[in-house]
């Protein structure tokens, strides 16, 4: 799944192209909107809240998640889509640029007064201009006997995190995934994931090691099986969540994670 600097990046571009210019396409390929039209509306501009993206357009807002597959394209009218369009999803467009979503898990029109029934839920958002660390932070050790790596993924308490993160940060931090949250230190973990996730904002290949080059850019995520990187352990996997429909895959090394 993107997490919040992918979902960041993506809108920050879509606002560049869009933002001012009027609507000429608007093709909303989901049955509840299909026969709404914005043509002719202002595109005010197009921002991130953790992991959900908002076209505010006019008196109304296209909330889209991308969940495992999504992504957000921009062409210059006429020009040759890199995906097929049976997988386009939403089509928004000025006379300069067309934004097409691909594949996104959640695509659905509300009024702009209505924001907050779809994103006032999350925590704080790491790369919000509000961002609040100290709510944070009271978010995650208000229920201590969480395990860390499902509490940081919990968008409730900070918005932005995804699997990657979360297992990164714990093995920086010296964390078993497992280990309650109540027993770490919380304002140390949030301060770096603000860090972390800032750090890589602007960066198309994420890192978390100082390292952009392929196979070199994590410490634990994804290498099952793999020495680790500081002492040589084998990295050890699992899966970790409330609920089997939840739960994501964990990554650690059972020396440099206590």
């Amino acid at each position: 799944m993107p997490e919040g600097d992918t979902v960041y990046r993506a809108a920050r571009h879509l606002n560049d192209a869009l933002e001012g210019a009027t609507v000429t396409t608007w093709d909303i390929r989901v049955p509840a909107f299909a026969t709404s039209d914005l043509t002719g509306e202002r595109i005010d501009e197009v921002v991130s809240r953790g992991k959900h993206l908002l076209h505010r357009v006019g008196d109304y807002s296209l909330h889209t998640h991308l969940k495992m597959e999504g992504t957000w394209h921009l062409y210059r009218p006429g020009s040759a889509w890199k995906r097929p369009a049976f997988q386009a999803r939403a089509l928004v467009g000025s006379a300069d640029w067309l934004s097409v979503g691909f594949e996104l898990g959640v695509v659905e029109l509300i009024a702009r007064s209505d924001e907050s029934t779809v994103v006032g839920h999350l925590g704080p958002d790491l790369l919000g201009e509000g961002w609040d660390a100290a709510e944070a932070i009271a978010r995650l050790e208000s229920v201590p006997e969480r395990p860390t790596a499902v509490a940081l993924l919990d968008q409730r308490n900070l918005a932005g995190l995804g699997n990657v993160y979360a297992n990164e940060l714990c093995f920086l931090r010296g964390i078993l995934p497992t280990h309650p949250i109540g027993d770490t230190d919380a304002v140390a973990l949030v301060a770096l994931s603000h860090r972390l996730i800032l750090a890589n904002r602007d960066r198309v290949e994420r890192t978390t090691t100082g390292d952009t080059r392929p196979g070199r850019q994590t410490w634990v995520y994804g290498r099952g099986g793999k020495p680790c990187r500081r002492c040589g352990t084998r990295i050890r996997s699992g899966s970790l969540g409330p609920t089997q429909t939840q739960q994501r895959d964990t990554f650690w090394c059972p020396r440099c994670q206590r």
